[in-house]
């Protein structure tokens, strides 16, 4: 079967195509033969180096494809079954720590850049009904981090108000899961184009962040006192506007850094405003059999911006580091 690793000194032009031996499922493991994937931006750090991985790492946390053999003692699943990836596939239930998030699909243990892999049944669930392996594919990190904030932490309610700040994966099924839940949604850019997708799927209002450097006080003032729910992707450049943001005992969700490691705050605002802030990466096992349910009912679909093969994965990352996609960018074997 074909498999890419990320090789040191790891870099975009040193991920390795090779082949290597059909793994077999153990005792309650189930074998998937993957039929797509999806990139996120933690996928990009593990490949270009800037996060360190054993070498000879599998890349890629999202998977979607069929089981195609069972181990002894499975139970949950059949051959022929349709299911993706979970994020950490060790946090099946309940609150998070440090046991159940060690192993990181596609960092501290091989993810899915491989046509087959053998994993834990208590590790998968199923797609939602009718999508594609692609479409499915785009699941595990980015809706599910969208799914958690606005859902399992923000504990939105229909007619709250919402913030999502670009038009990358997560930004995008945030705003398709408030709207579906009833939200106001404010939302962020900097071109026209996605100015004009993101009202195509149903933002209310739409800040241009390139020529609106204070986006925070506008969408404050234009939201009558600040928003329930931010979506902070920037850190280090988006979180003083994110805070500005926010109204009075808002909560803001810190999901990304590609403003940076590091970010400076006027406490003070935070104290005043008697807000809370949740860290979070992604979710559990539960919270994405959830999520499938509720996209059963809503029938929400993702946004993909282009697919590739997985021999072009490099091509697909250095496409990813433009920032030109809208919604997410799919590997399809």
């Amino acid at each position: 079967m074909r498999v890419i690793t990320v090789n040191k000194p790891a870099s975009l032009d040193n991920l390795a195509v090779s082949e290597t031996a059909d793994p077999a499922p153990g005792n309650g493991e189930i074998l998937v033969q993957w039929r797509a994937s999806s990139l996120n931006y933690h996928d990009y750090l593990v490949a270009n180096g800037s996060l360190p991985v054993v070498d000879g790492r599998i890349p890629l946390s999202d998977g979607a494809g069929d089981i195609i053999a069972v181990g002894d003692g499975v139970t949950k699943w059949q051959v022929g079954d349709k299911v993706m990836s979970a994020f950490f596939p060790n946090w099946i239930e309940g609150h998070a720590n440090k046991a159940k998030t060690l192993a990181l699909l596609g960092d501290t243990v091989d993810g899915c850049a491989v046509e087959k892999s053998c994993l834990s049944q208590d590790s998968v669930t199923a797609i939602p009904k009718d999508y594609s392996y692609a479409e499915a594919a785009t699941l595990p990190c980015a809706a599910l981090t969208a799914w958690r904030a606005l859902i399992v932490e923000g504990g939105l309610q229909a007619g709250d108000t919402v913030l999502v700040e670009g038009s990358g994966g997560m930004s995008v099924f945030a705003l398709q899961i408030a709207k579906a839940a009833g939200a106001y949604v404010y939302a962020t850019t900097s071109t026209d184009d996605k100015f004009e997708q993101l009202k195509s799927l149903g933002a209310d209002v739409v800040i241009n962040y390139k020529t609106d450097p204070k986006w925070g006080v506008t969408i404050n003032k234009l939201s009558g006192g600040g928003v329930d729910h931010v979506l902070d992707i920037g850190g280090g450049t988006t979180l003083a506007n994110s805070v500005d943001a926010a109204r009075f005992g808002g909560h803001i969700s810190l999901i990304g850094i590609l403003g940076g490691f590091t970010a400076e705050l006027m406490l003070p605002k935070l104290f005043t405003k008697q807000m809370r802030m949740t860290g979070l990466s992604v979710g559990s096992v539960e919270m994405q059999n959830a999520m499938v349910r509720s996209i059963n009912i809503s029938g929400i679909r993702p946004v993909i911006d282009r697919s590739f093969s997985l021999e072009e994965l490099g091509a697909a990352f250095r496409y990813q580091e433009t920032g030109k996609h809208f919604g997410k960018i799919v590997i399809e074997y």
